[in-house]
């Protein structure tokens, strides 16, 4: 893979499609899979699940920390996740966007910025707008767009919305986007 990390953004019916598409990853993937998924407020089993299933390292991310390939980061509840140029990560608490914190139109823009060609994002299941805009960015710079068929969604509503503002992305089933991260 050409990429340097790849971003996904979920929401309503998140767990399950993360299974699917992080369910049994090889190890020493060389690049990071960095992952904003709408939660409630308390409590986050979500990285545990995903670590049971998955073949690479799983962790939440914390402020300041440096990306690492083959590291399979969570945003914690609560905070926007943010990409700084130097490739570290930065929380913000400012207001909702979207009504949602952690954004994923946040974490997608601020990506793009740092890797601008070298970045995939895709977007999941979910039942707002959020990452519509902020996929819109990744592609502007080069990167590449991935979404989840809106058919085959749980939740309809944030692969539409993609769609809708990505004109040129790919919609593809989950399995291919497990397919696409393992090759």
């Amino acid at each position: 893979m050409k990429y340097e990390a790849l971003v996904i953004g979920t929401s309503a019916g998140g767990l399950e499609a993360l299974k699917v598409v992080l369910g049994d990853l090889p190890k020493g993937l060389s690049f990071p899979i960095i992952v904003v998924m709408h939660i409630a407020e308390k409590g986050n089993g979500i990285i545990g699940v995903i670590e049971r299933i998955s073949g690479c390292r799983v962790k939440e991310i914390e402020d300041k920390e440096a990306i690492m390939p083959g590291i399979i980061y969570f945003a914690p509840s609560m905070y926007h996740t943010l990409i700084e140029d130097d490739r570290t990560f930065s929380f913000s608490t400012e207001g909702k966007v979207n009504f949602s914190r952690p954004s994923i139109d946040l974490l997608f823009e601020t990506a793009a910025e740092a890797y601008t060609d070298r970045l995939v994002g895709v977007i999941l299941t979910g039942a707002n707008n959020d990452g519509a805009k902020g996929l819109k960015r990744i592609k502007e710079l080069g990167g590449r767009v991935i979404v989840q068929n809106p058919e085959n969604a749980f939740a309809s509503a944030m692969p539409k919305s993609a769609v809708e503002h990505v004109k040129q992305c790919e919609i593809i089933e989950l399995e291919d986007v497990k397919r696409f991260i393992s090759s």
